[in-house]
């Protein structure tokens, strides 16, 4: 059942803390008759005499059976995140006692929650707008701190109440040009084109610049998918453990031991860099490695940066010149890295330094140099500063729906320097409305708001 078609009356029921057992486990209901229904259940003070935002210790009982002690915290609307009555019960983390607590509740009238569905009523009840509440999702996963900035950034409604500035300045105009439109056969002017020529200029500079920020906050969102790519033994699963601090992938002797991908992620200076561990790149008749290289060449196009990875003291200086020199043809960031510099030939090392290439030379398995990698991987992606409260665009339908709205300013730009009528500069400045207006929300479909919703997990 879609999202859109519930009753937006009911009392919905789901749990808010992550599935599994725990110290404690939270249970939310937001709707009318909330508190009654759990008021039915609860043995401790009458819930439904108390005041809003307190905290009441008691007991949920099936009948005469106690199924947990129980925190109510209660919510009266409209002061809770929905806007409605809510209440958080906090139970002990038993999965049985979950369950016993939320069957109970919904035999007693709630219905469980659907996804998304609680931070969907804090939108259609004003809490906040559309954007703003794409951001809680993207708190709830922000996984570093430059993702968590930009998450919090927009929840608190900076992205917002950027778009929000120039829809109203569009908005004056438009209305002195529908104006135009009703005065049609007595040849008035409300909106001067000038004027509207500049403030179309400045808005397609903000426009611009949020369009631009894209590729940072795509970045700061997903991470960086770093490939590490060498020959088979060359110290490729050695160094993504050295780099992550752990034991990730398999390490052994055995030339050509990773035939897939083991994919981690790592955190330097608040930016998420996603490693991809491959398969070694060499001629091979195994059909199952030669499968596994075919796919790390394949890994190395869809890469952002990769670290190619070779063996000092096995490794054909020819060989590796030859790789740095298809490396540079694909036309990607890469940082040529040299495995095992505590055991190799110093005049190696002089020959490679010879050709004009930023190497970096480290052993893996003794962690020499790995610092020095990390920081050459933050300036190998030379990602602009992100500074708390800049306005970072980390959504792709944010992202369309700024390009739809930069070619609508466009045509109205070029409808300006045509001298074309009143009725077509307004088709035009509605659409970039209308683009605008699906950021925020204050433009939506039921489809649309049911497509955004259904990808929140449970409980929020």
């Amino acid at each position: 059942m879609s999202i859109h078609h519930l009753n937006s009356q009911d009392t919905i029921i789901a749990l808010a803390t992550p599935q599994g057992i725990g110290a404690i486990a939270v249970i939310r209901l937001s709707g009318k008759g909330c508190v009654e229904l759990v008021n039915k259940v609860f043995k401790g003070k009458d819930l439904t005499k108390q005041e809003a935002n307190t905290i009441h210790f008691g007991t949920i009982r099936d009948g005469e059976k106690i199924l947990d002690e129980v925190l109510i915290s209660l919510f009266k609307a409209p002061h809770s995140f929905t806007k409605e009555d809510s209440i958080e019960i906090s139970c002990h983390g038993s999965q049985y006692i979950v369950k016993q607590i939320i069957q109970l509740l919904i035999r007693e009238g709630a219905r469980p929650a659907q996804a998304g569905e609680f931070t969907k009523r804090a939108f259609m009840n004003g809490q906040f707008d559309l954007a703003q509440a794409e951001a809680v999702a993207d708190l709830i996963h922000s996984d570093s701190e430059s993702s968590h900035q930009a998450a919090l950034n927009q929840m608190r409604g900076g992205f917002s109440n950027e778009i929000k500035q120039l829809r109203e300045q569009l908005i004056n105009f438009a209305s002195l040009i529908e104006l135009e439109l009703d005065f049609g056969e007595e040849d008035v002017e409300f909106a001067d084109r000038d004027d509207l020529k500049q403030l179309v200029d400045k808005l397609l500079y903000v426009i611009n610049k949020l369009i631009k920020s894209f590729d940072l906050g795509n970045v700061i969102k997903n991470g960086i998918p770093t490939v590490i790519a060498g020959k088979p033994n060359a110290g490729k699963s050695t160094l993504l453990n050295a780099l992550l601090n752990e034991e990730k992938a398999i390490v052994s002797d055995i030339a050509g031991t990773t035939r897939d991908f083991i994919e981690d992620e790592l955190h330097i200076e608040g930016v998420t860099f996603r490693f991809i561990d491959t398969a070694g790149l060499r001629q091979t008749d195994d059909k199952v490695e030669a499968i596994g290289v075919e796919r790390t060449q394949a890994k190395m196009k869809e890469a952002s940066l990769i670290i190619y990875l070779f063996d000092l003291i096995t490794d054909n200086i020819t060989e590796i010149l030859q790789e740095v020199n298809r490396l540079e043809n694909l036309g990607k960031p890469f940082i040529p890295v040299g495995n095992k510099i505590d055991e190799a030939d110093p005049k190696i090392i002089d020959e490679l330094k010879a050709n004009d290439h930023n190497w970096m030379f480290i052993s893996a398995d003794k962690q020499i140099n790995i610092e020095d990698l990390k920081e050459e991987l933050i300036r190998k992606v030379n990602l602009p500063d992100f500074k708390v409260g800049d306005t970072i665009v980390t959504n792709v339908r944010h992202y369309e729906s700024l390009l739809k709205t930069k070619e609508s300013l466009d045509d109205v730009l070029n409808g300006l320097g045509m001298n074309i009528t009143g009725d077509f500069l307004a088709m035009d400045i509605r659409q970039a409305l209308h683009h605008l207006g699906e950021i925020t929300g204050e433009i939506s479909t039921d489809d649309l708001l049911g497509n955004i919703f259904s990808n929140f997990c449970i409980g929020k």
